[in-house]
This record gives structure tokens, sequence and C-alpha cells, in this order.
């Protein structure tokens, strides 16, 4: 019985990782939470990688954050 456990929960750990793994797109980095030097707390979330260009920024409009759905709203300055 208690095998059959262990079992069960290696399997839903593997296949939680191959889950993990296959959402977060490879252009994308991981921020840690911080506190900015006003005191406010940001939590940890993912953003596009830095490049040269702002027209492939999540926030950028045109384009869509696949974590969280939202479409892009700020115009990129040229």
């Amino acid at each position: 019985m208690k095998n059959h456990i262990v079992l069960k929960l290696f399997s839903f750990l593997i296949i939680l990782t191959g889950l993990l793994f296959s959402v977060i797109p490879a252009e994308a980095a991981y921020v840690r939470g911080y506190v900015r030097s006003n005191g406010t707390y940001v939590q940890p979330h993912y953003r596009s990688n830095a490049n040269s260009t702002q027209y492939d920024n999540y926030s950028t409009k045109g384009n869509v954050n696949p974590y969280t759905g939202e479409e892009g709203h700020k115009t990129p300055e040229y």
C-alpha cells in the first residue's frame, strides 16, 4: 500500500515538472520578488528577456502576456 502511494506521488511530480517546463517560454526570464525604494513589494513574475527593442515586451500594445492574458497597453517609444 505504501509503495503504491509513493509511486503515485512520484508520477505526479514527474508530470508536474514536465508541465511547468513546457509552459515557460524560452524567451522568458523569472524575476524574483523584491521591495522597491518606496517600500512597495513587487510579486515574483516572468518578463520577456531584455533586448534592443520594445516591440516584443508583454506590456507593449499589440502583444499579449501569455501568463495573465492581459493585452499590452504601453505605446513603444521611438
